[in-house]
């Protein structure tokens, strides 16, 4: 881990396991749950769809197609958007310069070893 800062936004993922990231894995689930809440106003649009349909105003066909292409839509707008906001996350957790659990076993391990060997050279 540097101590020097990175403004870009082109800064590269952190690395890690998600369980090793909460603050990362927390501020994903708030962002995805946002998605959510598009997706079921999009679940809306859809009754709304059929809705018109058993009244008659658009024909099945009409209504069967425009509920297709809002399922593909949100299909592929949810990876883009999830895609999108790993990288934001990663970028702004980089720049943030923040310790993985990862990096804090390592520096735990190192601490270990080092007291050991000090224990070691007490007993010479």
């Amino acid at each position: 881990m540097t101590s020097d800062t990175n403004d870009s936004h082109t800064t590269p993922p952190r690395k890690g396991k998600p369980e090793e990231r909460p603050l990362y894995e927390a501020a994903r689930r708030v962002l995805l749950a946002s998605v959510g809440a598009l997706a079921l106003a999009q679940d809306e649009i859809e009754d709304f769809i059929n809705k018109l349909v058993e009244r008659g105003e658009i024909a099945d066909k009409e209504g069967f197609k425009l509920v297709k292409e809002i399922k593909e839509r949100r299909a592929k707008n949810m990876h883009k958007v999830e895609d999108v906001l790993s990288q934001r996350m990663d970028a702004a957790l980089g720049r943030m310069n923040l310790p993985t659990k990862a990096d804090m076993d390592a520096l735990s391990d190192k601490i270990a070893a080092l007291s050991q060997k000090i224990e070691e050279l007490k007993k010479k």
